[in-house]
């Protein structure tokens, strides 16, 4: 199963375009269900696989304390991995072919309020070694709603100042075009203009975000640098770099937008995925109408 495997992570990487992250986590599903096959079952190879079997292996990783959301991703690992070999005629029948997803909780997304937000960003001191680049990263965060991964990735030719557009390549290689609002743009500007270019060396790339070092910034470092804003603004909420895309998906939709242009802004495939804001924007509407109404 090991060679199945092998053969199905090239073609996620050289068909699909599928991120690295992506792969790697769907290797994991498969490996270690190929481990779990040949040490319980003894079977080897895809074809000995059945449907008996996978259910007998899920349940295993449920008892063992796993999660709906985590087996869930296991169920689509599979899924995807046996219509691969049903379609390439190396199984006679898919065994997943009558396996359903687990329903899973959903949780709505935490966001910050307005205020809130601008209290993050002002907080940023863009006097203090690097904080024009950090002020820059956290508002073109928000104002973009941009994966954390996107953010690093960003770079100078993919950003038009005068349309005030970036060109974002996200999930699956897909590419958008995103909006960036005018504080935002400035914030930019200024951190280009001024501190970057004191942060390029010789073995920098056009990354618009650049490590003291000059090199590319990770999700970690970003991730870090947003949590240390957090902790100088003084908010007592847990703040990290996708609940700015929350709050901008939030913030966007209470204000009027619509959800399709949402939708286009995030990079979701799925308009279903971009719904559950319309759930959070509901309950701010609740809460509204119990503090004011007269006879809530």
């Amino acid at each position: 199963m090991e060679q199945e495997i092998d053969s199905f992570i090239r073609f996620l990487a050289t068909e699909r375009g599928l991120s690295d992250n992506y792969q790697l986590s769907t290797r994991r599903s498969l490996t270690e269900f190929a481990a779990w096959s040949a040490k319980a079952r003894q079977i080897t190879a895809a074809r000995g696989v059945t449907q008996p079997l996978i259910s007998d292996y899920l349940s295993s990783r449920k008892n063992g304390g796993l999660s709906a959301s985590s087996i869930k991703l296991i169920v689509v690992a599979l899924k995807i991995f046996f219509r691969f070999l049903s379609g390439k005629g190396e199984l006679e029948r898919d065994p997943t072919e009558t396996l359903t997803l687990p329903r899973i909780e959903r949780y709505l997304p935490e966001t910050l309020n307005e205020l809130e937000v601008e209290r993050l960003i002002e907080s940023i001191d863009t006097k203090c070694p690097l904080g024009l680049r950090d002020r820059a990263m956290v508002e073109l965060l928000y104002a973009s709603g941009l994966r954390i991964s996107e953010l690093a990735a960003a770079r100078l030719e993919n950003f038009d100042f005068d349309e005030r557009i970036l060109r974002v390549t996200g999930k699956g290689n897909k590419m958008r075009l995103v909006p960036v609002g005018r504080k935002a743009c400035e914030a930019l500007g200024s951190y280009v203009s001024i501190e970057r270019p004191k942060l390029v060396k010789r073995r920098s790339g056009s990354e618009i975000f650049l490590s003291n070092r000059g090199t590319k910034l990770s999700t970690v470092r970003i991730w870090q640098i947003v949590k240390a804003c957090a902790r100088r603004s003084g908010l007592e909420t847990n703040i990290y770099p996708h609940l700015l895309r929350h709050s901008f998906a939030t913030h966007l939709l209470s204000n009027g937008a619509d959800l399709r242009i949402i939708q286009e802004m995030l990079g979701h495939a799925d308009i279903s995925t971009t719904q559950v804001y319309t759930h959070v924007d509901q309950q701010r509407l609740k809460a509204v109408h119990r503090k004011f109404h007269p006879r809530a």
